[in-house]
């Protein structure tokens, strides 16, 4: 009677004569250099777009709650930069971070509802140059 023990080393295939010539294949630098840079130049432009759009919405509740009127919308501004002042340090403190968690959680969220079509887009245009490169 034979022992036959398979263990996690027998199940790796061996390379084939193919594969040993794909493996010394020359890397194409410019497809990679342009990846990388389409990479970042989007991943870049998703980020500031969103911190646009967390930004731009205060300024449009303000905008709408004023009646669209930029005298009232001032006039509001000044009424809450009166009230920050004449606020307790311990009340300023809370105030500041209630904003800074509420920009975080918004920032968050956005990305996460933009994430899916950033990387199908992302996907699609690398694609795109894989194509054109191939």
């Amino acid at each position: 009677m034979v022992l036959e023990t398979t263990t996690l080393v027998d199940r790796v295939p061996l390379p084939s004569v193919r594969q040993a010539r794909d493996k010394h294949r020359a890397i194409d630098w410019l497809a990679l250099f342009q990846g990388t840079c389409l990479v970042l130049i989007e991943t870049a432009s998703f980020a500031a777009s969103t911190l646009l759009l967390i930004l731009g919405v205060p300024l449009f509740v303000f905008l709408a709650v004023a009646g669209w009127d930029l005298t009232a919308l001032f006039a509001q501004l000044g009424n809450l930069a009166d009230h920050y002042r004449s606020a307790e340090p311990i009340a300023r403190r809370f105030f500041a971070q209630d904003l800074q968690i509420a920009f975080l959680i918004a920032t968050g969220g956005l990305a996460l509802l933009r994430l899916p079509a950033f990387l199908h887009r992302l996907d699609r245009r690398l694609s795109e140059g894989a194509s054109r490169h191939a």
